[in-house]
């Protein structure tokens, strides 16, 4: 029924979602603002976070203002995923509330940035993308209904890189941003196949999409000229190997994907898997982001090692 150009009010049509609470990350601007005003347009209960409050509450006052009319809301809570202090004090908040989630959409993150460390000392991406919600997905895992899920937001970037278990922060490695980006993204998709093990038996299912190609704020760190260079280096990939040319989505078509994993796909086709323009992605290792999903990225053994590696990192098991 739905693909690439579908958007978030044709996956929503006619779905009523009073009682149902969410928690999206990320809501202070993009994609994650989308998400939220979706969901409680549709009657349901959003808890958003982000790590500038001030900048979420405006970007969202008027979805709050209006939530009465669809009998949803929305409140927020301060989380940095750059900062696992902010990230368990978040989560704490979240956990004392005591109030149960039919979903968590991890929507948050950063893009291509230069090099740099998060508070912990761990490669910003990297840190920010999975390690933050690592922690935090973790430590509020526990008010997922049987029947929940989660939704982590991958990339077609994913296709940059495979994770590096060996030198996660760059220490050893040359530092390219694409290529954090990429490992931080896979590690993304990595994280779902493993968290879907673990809590499948409870009924809870795990899943990673690919939103699309959509200018957001997530590109903020890209130069005009560096984001004409992506779009061109794409395009001859998809060339070379017969691919249409990559198509910008709109906001609401890049949300759309999340909303279809996390509220309308069957739980058994979509656990455990790699999901793009509002369908299960092909296995494909082809060169080029011309879609489908790398094999690394959905790879059991290698999910179980990241998660042991990520516990190690953030001095935490789970």
């Amino acid at each position: 029924m739905f693909g690439a150009t579908s958007t978030t009010e044709e996956v929503l049509a006619g779905i009523d979602l009073k009682g149902k609470r969410v928690l999206v990350t990320g809501v202070s601007a993009g994609l994650g603002v989308e998400t939220a005003r979706a969901l409680v347009s549709h009657g349901a209960d959003v808890v958003g976070t982000a790590r500038d409050l001030a900048k979420a509450e405006r970007a969202t006052a008027e979805l709050r203002a209006s939530a009465w009319e669809s009998g949803g809301s929305l409140d927020l809570v301060e989380v940095d995923l750059a900062s696992l202090a902010s990230v368990r004090k978040g989560a704490d908040e979240i956990v004392a509330a005591g109030q149960p989630f039919d979903v968590i959409i991890a929507n948050a993150g950063v893009m291509a940035c230069p090099f740099g460390k998060t508070a912990d000392g761990f490669e910003t991406q990297f840190g920010t993308n999975h390690l933050g919600h690592f922690v935090l997905v973790n430590r509020i895992a526990g008010l997922l209904k049987p029947g929940g899920r989660l939704v982590n937001l991958s990339s077609a970037g994913h296709r940059f890189a495979n994770v590096d278990l060996g030198d996660p922060n760059f220490d050893h490695t040359p530092y390219e941003e694409f290529v954090a980006y990429g490992r931080s993204k896979t590690a993304n998709a990595l994280f779902a196949v493993e968290f879907d093990r673990r809590h499948r038996a409870r009924g809870i299912r795990a899943t990673a999409v690919h939103p699309g190609g959509i200018q957001t704020e997530l590109g903020r760190h890209m130069t005009e000229a560096a984001l004409e260079g992506l779009l061109r280096s794409v395009n001859e990939q998809n060339a070379a190997i017969g691919a249409p040319p990559m198509v910008w989505k709109s906001i609401p078509q890049g949300a759309a994907t999340s909303l279809w994993a996390a509220i309308v796909a069957p739980a058994d086709e979509i656990g455990g898997q790699f999901c793009e323009d509002c369908h299960v992605a092909e296995i494909s290792d082809r060169p080029g982001l011309s879609g489908g999903v790398q094999p690394y990225a959905i790879d059991g053994e290698n999910a179980k090692a990241l998660w042991a590696k990520s516990e190690e990192m953030v001095g935490e098991r789970f």
